[in-house]
């Protein structure tokens, strides 16, 4: 039995930059964070070579009768194409399961074909590195499957940790920030989420701005611009340990982000943000594209116990979590499945790290 797991992401500056309509001219840089938050996926041997593929979350399930999905459309559409792209050696049963509903902008179909990549190399005993994880991962979602979004899914679910990505037509480079122990935990403390009641889907917003910046439109490439040079901006306020600074750019980041796009943000978005402001909060903005899905706040301790009330009031639920630092990780693995080597019957924590 194989178990891995892959974490969602949030996104602090730097978001819209990593489309390839856009970074692939301009270059695109994102600020982000891992969060422990994951999806899982479960994988056994199954005989005859018969595939057979059960989501916890759609409530459904698919058996195909030989080792290549002969299309990759329905609900099992994104398992059906890593199936295809990554391949299998021999039959299998393939079990998912989340911890976050989709459309929520915490990046949660790229966590899906992260993990997905990784449990399917795993178990073939082909692995590949963070980078082709991630790599192979945006293929399957971008290519394969025609989602409109850019990178830093993929990247930030692969990659624990907070880091700055950058993104270029010759390649990305994720690079980890080396922060004091003490400021990182205030910063991890002081980061909340709270769920605005609705989940949306990002591939009309995430269009939008990919067809402004084809057409090269002078605003959407100018805010796009600005929202790049606030992940510099972000990264000399850490090192500084200006963490009030940092939850400034936050809401100066969101002023920028609705003007790329249309549906960034409505009236209960609005009204949401408002009441934390007048509550506290330093700064914030909407998890992903926008239109819906998480509310990211930044509040100081001493803020916090008002903030949740006023978002409670109005109907958002906070949820908890903390940093994550190990990326997509094989958590268990039967050393008695398949090829593998080992002795006795007992699960094997394995190295997060790996």
């Amino acid at each position: 039995m194989l178990i891995v797991r892959a974490p969602v992401r949030i996104s602090f500056f730097g978001g819209g930059t990593d489309l390839p309509s856009y970074y692939n001219i301009h270059g695109g840089a994102v600020l982000s964070a891992s969060i422990s938050k994951y999806f899982y996926v479960l994988m056994t041997e199954q005989p005859d070579n018969k595939v057979q593929i059960i989501s916890a979350d759609l409530r459904t399930m698919q058996t195909l009768d030989n080792l290549q999905p002969e299309s990759v459309e329905g609900d099992l559409q994104l398992p059906l194409a890593a199936i295809q792209h990554v391949g299998l050696d021999r039959g299998a049963n393939v079990f998912l399961a989340s911890e976050i509903l989709p459309g929520t902008g915490l990046g949660s179909s790229g966590a899906v074909a992260v993990c997905l990549t990784k449990a399917l190399s795993e178990f073939t005993e082909r692995p590949y590195d963070r980078y082709g994880i991630a790599e192979t991962a945006y293929y399957i979602n971008s290519a394969l499957l025609g989602h409109p979004g850019g990178k830093q899914d993929e990247y930030g679910s692969a990659f624990g940790g907070l880091k700055h990505i950058e993104f270029s037509a010759d390649g990305v480079v994720v690079h980890p920030l080396d922060l004091d122990p003490a400021l990182l935990r205030e910063l991890d403390s002081n980061i909340m989420l709270f769920f605005t009641g609705a989940s949306r889907a990002s591939a009309d917003i995430l269009q939008q701005q990919k067809d402004a910046c084809r057409d090269a439109r002078k605003d959407t490439v100018t805010a796009l611009d600005e929202i790049k040079a606030m992940v510099r901006r972000g990264l000399a306020l850490l090192t500084a340990g200006d963490l009030r600074g940092f939850g400034e750019l936050l809401d100066e980041a969101w002023q920028t982000k609705k003007r790329v796009a249309q549906g960034v943000s409505n009236p209960h978005i609005d009204a949401l943000y408002d009441a934390a402001r007048a509550n506290g909060a330093v700064g914030g903005k909407i998890a992903g594209a926008g239109g819906g899905g998480f509310i990211m706040l930044y509040c100081e301790e001493e803020r916090r116990d008002a903030v949740s009330r006023a978002m409670s009031e109005l109907g958002a639920r906070e949820m908890l979590f903390r940093f994550d630092y190990d990326g997509v990780s094989v958590v268990y693995d039967d050393p008695f499945f398949g090829s593998r080597e080992g002795s006795g019957s007992q699960w094997q924590l394995v190295d997060l790290q790996s």
